[in-house]
């Protein structure tokens, strides 16, 4: 048996667009490798626009990776077989309630649909659907099995999905920024419940998230991701009090302590060319470090410990063996 729930290998994903004359390509992933173990939180952090929701959805197997290979502990998801059983085992929160529920039915026929269709229910469907609404904390869970999605709040709402996601006892589940539509003290419950299933169900959790807030919060480990790589990867304390990236530390300086009173303060570069690098750092644009052979080679992954990983040439010298 594998050591690792999910093990995510060299995955890359290119979008093609365009007319059958002239199509133009774009890599949102490129050559993306990590695992996950049994009960662990691992968060992905980023912007907008750097992979980790296209991440997510190659591995609960929405869309294809263009190469790469991703194993369920030692299953291959493209085994054909093992993908009926994937949807099970893996499942999405994703990040809009609002749009997550269909509005033409209720919140009963919402949770208890997909327990019909995986027949995960032997006596009554109502009765799991009530006890799943207990579980995520909507009680007296009566007064909302015949609601519709209209009729309760955001909070409200992802917590019908979570119900619903429970329902079919998945292993993993990947939360695609779960929090980012809701109010902030809202947000904080449904981490809060997210945590305590954790414990409850022995869950493991991939966390899309573009807060290190949150990461901190919930996350055993963190992936910074930038531009559809990995830029640094590690246990989630060491990321935050002594990152490494010069990406990671913008991320931390944008969204700064206000306890703490010793900020390093860097002057990054807000890039005129919009446009994405063709070879080398692809954050070489905004990096105040960035040297000439950032600009003329590729830059390989440099592992710093055996839990700690970091894409950058101003750690190549701290490189080790593993």
């Amino acid at each position: 048996m594998s050591k690792y729930q999910l093990q995510v290998k060299g995955i890359d994903k290119v979008f093609t667009s365009g007319s059958l004359f002239k199509k133009s390509h774009f890599k949102a992933v490129n050559n993306v490798s990590f695992h996950v173990k049994q009960g662990e939180v691992l968060a992905i952090v980023g912007e907008s626009g750097s992979g980790k929701s296209t991440t997510a959805r190659m591995i609960t197997n929405l869309i294809k990776p263009t190469s790469g290979e991703i194993f369920f502990e030692n299953t291959n998801i493209k085994d054909k077989k093992f993908q009926k059983e994937l949807p099970e085992r893996c499942q999405m929160i994703f990040q809009d309630p609002f749009a997550a529920l269909n509005p033409n039915h209720t919140i009963g026929y919402a949770i208890g649909r997909p327990l019909q269709l995986k027949n995960k229910v032997e006596g009554s469907v109502r009765e799991k659907v009530l006890e799943l609404l207990t579980l995520v904390g909507l009680t007296p869970a009566e007064d909302f099995i015949e609601k519709y999605p209209y009729q309760i709040s955001g909070g409200q709402k992802q917590r019908v999905v979570i119900a619903r996601v429970l329902g079919l006892e998945p292993e993993i589940i990947v939360a695609d920024e779960p929090t980012s539509m809701l109010d902030v003290s809202i947000g904080i419950d449904i981490m809060n419940l997210l945590l305590d299933l954790k414990e409850e169900r022995n869950l493991s959790y991939i966390l899309i998230t573009h807060n290190l807030g949150s990461a901190r919060y919930m996350a055993d480990r963190i992936m910074v991701m930038y531009a559809g790589e990995i830029v640094e990867i590690g246990d989630c304390e060491e990321v935050i009090n002594s990152p490494k990236h010069p990406y990671t530390k913008l991320l931390l300086q944008s969204s700064p302590d206000p306890w703490e009173t010793n900020d390093e303060v860097i002057d990054f570069i807000e890039p005129i060319d919009t446009k994405m690098p063709q070879t080398g750092c692809k954050f070489q644009n905004r990096c105040p470090f960035a040297k000439e052979i950032c600009r003329s080679s590729e830059i390989s992954i440099t592992p710093l410990s055996d839990k700690r990983e970091v894409r950058c040439n101003l750690y190549e010298k701290e490189a080790v063996t593993i």
